[in-house]
């Protein structure tokens, strides 16, 4: 069942636990290698061990031990960490012994190093374009697995995207719906409003935009799993004609609107196709009333996304810095940003309640799937909390306009009724 999970253009994921059987007891290359790796670990409290119970520290390891089983991954850890520790977690050839949240965090914490920062370098220099055929396939690889599968994890509203939380202890259901609305005050949303979606996931922010603020919606996705369930809630809903889920490419959007909002859909258009997105915002944003909202996970500077991530999980995917966004999308648009906020943390917590109801669907996820799938997916949401914990990632809301269209509030107290506790 794996296969039915890669895209056509991606290598299979590699098969056995044990691809190469390694001596009962480690040898002094084992042991040398082991104390290479474990060097910058040392400090962020993550110890590694050898098969036969060798490890290279004698310091306390608070965060966790990572067990190596065999010799092949122990040369692929000191290669490429950030690709082949991945599979080698997926795969059993090597265990984390701890808590696996808390280790993926320190591993965040680590410096880069020179090889590290030129492999990033190279990477997005020359990362393939997502052209048509390629989003579509990257799309199908994540998003087409089954909506059963997102049904045991995600909220209600199989939102999955950053939620809100206005209080510490909201439930995920409430923070996602309080997403929603935030998005809607935001662009400050009146009946009767034309509004355009790109990316629009199964539907939950187009139809809440229609239900609650009386607006008609023109929503795109190219992911038809997606898009059948958010049909069907139109319809079940009675709103099919206020809401219309097109299956298309944002580049081919056309037709004006008064607001385009896009959550979570920027980070699979890749950097090449940032003046594709800027040229279709300017072409359906009317001049006199438009304004935007891009909602995305981004980087505090230019990085690529985590290269076993990369391969496995997101292919095509690239969060982009707050720079690039501006540089390369609004400045060429010709649009001014009203608002930015960092909702870095509501993230973590978002993958916090994600990860726990993953978790505890173990048992039905490997019977849909595989162990190796299972673990695959809960490194890829452990990873991803840690990385919004540690700033690693972060996640924007940006609100942008014309330069001569006044900003949608005169201070933000209206975008958050009742006011915020201090300690989300």
């Amino acid at each position: 069942m794996r296969d039915q999970l890669l895209a056509p253009d991606r290598p299979r994921w590699p098969d056995g636990v044990h691809a190469a059987e390694s001596p009962a007891s480690s040898t002094s290359f084992d042991r040398w290698l082991i104390a290479l790796i474990q060097h910058p670990l040392v400090r962020v409290g993550v110890r590694m061990q050898l098969w036969d119970g060798y490890h290279a520290s004698d310091e306390d390891a608070p965060a966790g031990t990572i067990v190596v089983h065999d010799r092949r991954t122990l040369i692929q850890l000191a290669i490429n960490p950030d690709l082949h520790f991945g599979d080698a977690y997926m795969l059993r050839r090597l265990d984390v012994h701890g808590d696996l949240e808390r280790t993926l965090q320190a591993f965040s914490r680590t410096t880069p190093t020179v090889l590290t920062r030129w492999r990033d370098r190279l990477t997005r220099l020359f990362a393939p374009a997502n052209d048509r055929l390629t989003a579509r396939r990257n799309v199908h690889h994540h998003y087409d697995i089954g909506n059963d599968f997102y049904r045991l994890w995600l909220d209600d509203q199989l939102v999955y995207t950053c939620a809100y939380f206005p209080a510490p202890d909201a439930s995920l259901e409430d923070a996602q719906i309080a997403k929603l609305d935030l998005v809607c005050r935001k662009l400050r949303l009146q009946p009767g409003e034309r509004v355009i979606e790109a990316g629009c996931g199964w539907g939950a922010l187009a139809l809440h935009m229609a239900r609650r603020y009386g607006v008609t919606v023109r929503a795109f996705n190219i992911s038809r799993e997606q898009l059948a369930v958010a049909r069907e809630r139109a319809a079940r809903e009675g709103l099919s004609g206020r809401v219309e889920f097109i299956e298309d490419d944002y580049r081919n959007i056309a037709g004006r609107c008064d607001a385009f909002v896009s959550v979570g859909m920027l980070e699979h258009v890749g950097r090449r196709n940032y003046a594709a997105l800027a040229s279709a915002i300017r072409r359906v944003l009317d001049p006199d009333t438009g304004r935007g909202l891009l909602h995305f996970i981004g980087r505090d500077r230019p990085r690529p996304l985590n290269a076993w991530i990369r391969r496995r999980i997101f292919p095509g995917a690239y969060p982009p810095a707050l720079g690039e966004v501006h540089r390369t999308i609004l400045e060429p648009g010709g649009f001014a940003v009203l608002d930015v906020e960092n909702l870095r943390l509501h993230y973590a917590r978002t993958l916090e309640h994600w990860r726990t109801r993953f978790e505890r669907a173990e048992r039905a996820v490997c019977t849909m799937f595989d162990d190796a799938f299972y673990r695959a997916w809960r490194l890829y949401l452990a990873g991803s909390e840690a990385a919004f914990v540690t700033g690693t990632l972060q996640l924007f809301q940006v609100v942008f306009a014309a330069p001569q269209w006044d900003p949608p509030y005169w201070t933000r107290a209206s975008m958050y009724p009742g006011g915020d506790r201090a300690d989300t």
